[in-house]
């Protein structure tokens, strides 16, 4: 509201009518120039050297994810797993899509004494920092990990240095609160990891929403305004006074 102006975006009917960008491309440069700078901004992620694929918000990429890390040469599906308390909807998915591939198989921490994980296929969803209590959480098993990276950001926790995990996902509505946005976005190390998330998403929506990648890139250009100092700033005086009340009503 205090930067209606400079983030208010206005389309001609005729704006971004292919389905992709003059380079042949689904997903803004100009925009991806500018989550990498949003991450050099808040010190919570390594982008050089990386791939960056967008997605319809981060639940889009979860799965996406999901099929790109499990195995298709095993002859048992990859082992889905995230330690308690998890987002639903890292079962919901997995087992909705009901792939051969991957199977959902529930809390990490009751694998994590089994011998036999050493020889298993797992895929591990860490959430980190974790919702509700806020720790910052680190693998159980060594196996391939989704880092769900949505509250890694200066406002909601101390941010100890830039994350260098093989597969990070973020999302724009925790970030800036821009839920009906629809946004999100995943970095990867690995090519063929980054080229079968990339070809998930053109089979499911064949890209994302022009307009939306043009409303996130009007929104990044404020947010990283002054290397990002008064966005964060507002965002984390509201989240501790959002916080003070709260403790306040418990203590009570």
């Amino acid at each position: 509201m205090q930067n209606a102006d400079d983030t208010a975006v206005m389309i001609s009917g005729w704006h971004r009518m292919s389905y992709d960008y003059a380079d042949n491309t689904m997903m803004s440069i100009e925009l991806e120039k500018h989550i990498r700078k949003l991450h050099s901004v808040a010190g919570n992620a390594v982008t050089e050297g990386r791939y960056i694929v967008f997605g319809v918000g981060s639940s889009q990429l979860l799965s996406a994810a999901v099929y790109a890390l499990s195995s298709e040469t095993s002859s048992s599906p990859s082992k889905v797993l995230a330690s308690a308390p998890f987002y639903s909807i890292y079962k919901d998915q997995t087992v909705f899509f009901n792939s051969k591939n991957f199977r959902f198989e529930g809390d990490a921490n009751s694998w994590e004494s089994n011998d036999f994980t050493n020889n298993m296929d797992v895929v591990e969803f860490v959430t980190s920092p974790n919702n509700p209590d806020g720790e910052l959480k680190k693998s159980i098993l060594e196996g391939k990990t989704i880092y769900d990276h949505a509250y890694y950001w200066p406002e909601f926790t101390p941010i100890p240095g830039p994350s260098d995990e093989d597969l990070m996902i973020f999302t724009l509505s925790k970030l800036t609160g821009h839920a009906g946005t629809r946004f999100g976005w995943v970095i990867i190390k690995d090519k063929n990891v980054y080229e079968k998330v990339l070809k998930d998403i053109y089979l499911a929506d064949m890209g994302i929403s022009k307009d939306t990648q043009l409303r996130v890139l009007k929104i990044l250009k404020v947010a990283t305004q002054e290397d990002g100092k008064p966005f964060f700033e507002f965002a984390y005086n509201k989240m501790r006074d959002r916080w003070e009340r709260l403790t306040s009503v418990f203590s009570k």
